[in-house]
Order: C-alpha cells, then sequence, then structure tokens
C-alpha cells in the first residue's frame, strides 16, 4: 500500500493578465454580430439567411480570437501566453527575457512571442514619466515633509513605488517571476506552442462558405 507524501511547497493559483478594455470591446461586437447576422437570417429572402449564418461562422471566432481569448497565466512554474491563434507554454528556465517596447513580447529559446493581452499604450506610458518626474520634483523641494515623520513615512514609500504603465508594470512582474523561479525543478523544459484549430478551423469554413454564396448569388 504506497502513500502519497505531501509537498512541503503551498500551490498557488495562476495569476491572469488580460485586457479589460480587449473584453469589453469583443462583447460589444459579439452583440453587434449577434444582432446583424441574426436579422439576415431571420428577415433575409433567398441566400441572405445563408449569408448571414456564414458571416457569423467566419467572425464570431475572429472576435473572440483578437479580443476575448487573449491572456497571460502565470505561476511558480511557467508562463501559458494565449494569443488569438496559438498557445505557447514557457518554463521559466526557458525564458530569456521578458519585455516591453511597442510591444509586450516574451524571448525564449531564440524566438519571439508577442503577448496580446499586454497591450502597450505610450500615451500611458508618458503619462506615469510626467507624473513620475513631477512627484521627483516635489520631493526634492519638500524631502523631510516639515519634520513630519508620518509624512516622511509617507513620502519613503510613494518614491520606492515608481510610476509605471499597466504595460511595463506586468512586464517587470513576469521578468521578475521568470528570475525568482528560473531554478525552481518544475521550471525546467522546452516552449511548447500549439495551433488553436477550434479558432481557426470555423473561420475558414464560414469564410470559404462566405465565398462560395457570393460567388454563386
Amino acid at each position: 500500500m504506497s502513500s502519497q507524501q505531501p509537498t512541503d511547497e503551498p500551490v498557488y493559483a495562476d495569476r491572469v493578465y488580460r485586457s479589460s478594455m480587449g473584453v469589453v470591446s469583443g462583447v460589444l461586437l459579439l452583440a453587434l454580430t449577434a444582432w446583424l447576422c441574426g436579422d439576415a437570417v431571420l428577415r433575409g429572402s433567398g441566400n441572405t439567411p445563408w449569408i448571414g449564418l456564414a458571416v457569423a461562422l467566419c467572425a464570431v471566432p475572429l472576435i473572440v480570437a483578437f479580443t476575448i481569448r487573449p491572456a497571460v497565466f502565470a505561476n511558480e512554474d511557467r508562463m501559458r501566453v494565449r494569443n488569438p491563434f496559438r498557445i505557447i507554454e514557457l518554463p521559466w528556465a526557458a525564458v530569456d527575457a521578458v519585455r516591453a517596447g511597442y510591444s509586450a513580447e516574451v524571448l525564449a529559446e531564440g524566438s519571439k512571442y508577442q503577448l496580446w493581452s499586454v497591450p502597450v499604450s505610450l500615451r500611458e506610458r508618458k503619462k506615469a514619466n510626467r507624473q513620475q518626474m513631477r512627484r521627483n520634483a516635489i520631493d526634492r523641494r519638500d524631502p523631510g515633509s516639515s519634520g513630519d515623520p508620518a509624512a516622511r513615512s509617507r513620502t519613503s514609500a510613494a518614491a520606492s513605488e515608481p510610476m509605471r504603465a499597466n504595460a511595463d508594470r506586468i512586464v517587470d512582474e513576469l521578468q521578475g517571476l521568470a528570475e525568482l523561479n528560473a531554478a525552481r525543478p518544475g521550471a525546467q523544459g522546452s516552449v511548447r506552442v500549439r495551433w488553436s484549430y477550434e479558432i481557426i478551423a470555423p473561420a475558414l469554413i464560414g469564410a470559404l462558405l462566405l465565398i462560395v454564396l457570393v460567388a454563386t448569388r
């Protein structure tokens, strides 16, 4: 009779990073598609209902793929990147760097993978930089906050948390997880990439059906 030995390490839930604006946009686009295609199916004549169904079959997977689907899941062992048409699993030991330039991306084993769910906003980055410069100027003018210990504590805490754009903050967190956990036994391995045929197949079928229906109309 074998007994399972308990592990000393706690189990943590995945951190999930996704774009809230992308999800909202996706829901609105899906509602608009359902309204337009549903109206074509219910009120159309001839091939119009079939064209409406073909458009929905093609458009719905693409809308989901580019808005609701993208996400990054990270735990102590690996990062899983869910992009529109691919899922990339990256053990932390295989990650070379996570960075944000004009887009957020991860470098691993000589390849580069975009993080679709972490959009980079240059406007937000400039705004954060301006706020940080303004705060630094205030700290230089009044470093002691009139000798008030509580004010000095607040000033010190604020100074230790620099203003960062959301994408830069997320990239910093992921880079920190990679550096912290790269030596873990569970974080070893190579990058695995899987194509999301559940998104690709219906979109292609809908597009082909739409082409045939329009050509034979």
